[in-house]
């Protein structure tokens, strides 16, 4: 099957990473030197059309699109490769999380925090695509996801695995600063609508939140994994 991309970031990220690129479209006026320079440089093809929308639809795509065969997964087995002797391995477990917009943002910041790996599931969730690599600004090239068909399955081979599981839930009692991170973390986060599911906080070893001092009493998904990821990338390496 095949997927489009748009927008200047993800695309360059395209050309950057090889992305296995099967039409490149472009209006007739588009221009960016990093793009084309990396166009010249691995000669490819493109067309110019006045019509993206065909392809994307009505949406910022800032005058480029590319055709792409649809994204891979990273199988779960090669993420339990990567981390079994990562002492602070890092994962982020998607629950319910169906916003394109959410799950580009989180890549952004897992890419940003250098986490090993994002994991969702093969239904209620939103899957990568188009919208997801845009809002991601490039980062979906480089952030391994991994499509699971059960969450608690998963976490149980996490754990057999040494991970702790630190889930985020707005009722928990305890404060998300109190958690030592210095261990192999499994973080979980829920959608804005539903939360995490029963079954995966009676999975987690801790279940926190983050302190609000404000009138809205949540947090955008993508954003409260953000400040997840950086008390715990500042946890563990402290300023000295």
């Amino acid at each position: 099957m095949k997927d489009y991309i748009y927008g200047k970031n993800a695309v360059a990220n395209a050309l950057i990473s090889g992305q296995n690129i099967i039409n490149l479209y472009m209006s007739p006026s588009f221009f960016d030197k990093k793009i084309n320079q990396l166009i010249k440089e691995k000669h490819i093809k493109y067309i110019k059309t006045n019509d993206l929308n065909k392809y994307v639809g009505n949406v910022v795509h800032q005058g480029i699109v590319c055709e792409i065969e649809e994204y891979e997964y990273t199988p779960f087995e090669d993420i339990l490769a990567k981390v079994k002797d990562k002492k602070d391995a890092l994962v982020v477990l998607l629950d319910g999380i169906e916003d394109p917009h959410n799950l580009g943002a989180i890549l952004r910041s897992a890419d940003a925090f250098g986490i090993d790996a994002v994991i969702i599931p093969q239904n209620r969730s939103v899957r990568l695509n188009g919208t997801v690599a845009k809002v991601s600004t490039g980062a979906i090239e480089y952030v391994d996801v991994c499509m699971v068909t059960n969450l608690n399955q998963t976490i149980q081979k996490l754990k057999d695995e040494g991970f702790w599981v630190v889930a985020s839930d707005g009722s928990a009692t305890m404060d998300y600063r109190q958690v030592d991170y210095n261990m192999k973390t499994c973080l979980v986060v829920g959608s804005e609508g539903f939360g995490i599911s029963k079954l995966v906080l009676k999975n987690s070893d801790f279940i926190v939140k983050i302190p609000m001092v404000g009138h809205v009493n949540s947090l955008n998904a993508s954003v409260a994994c953000a400040l997840f990821l950086a008390q715990i990338y500042s946890y563990r390496n402290p300023v000295k």
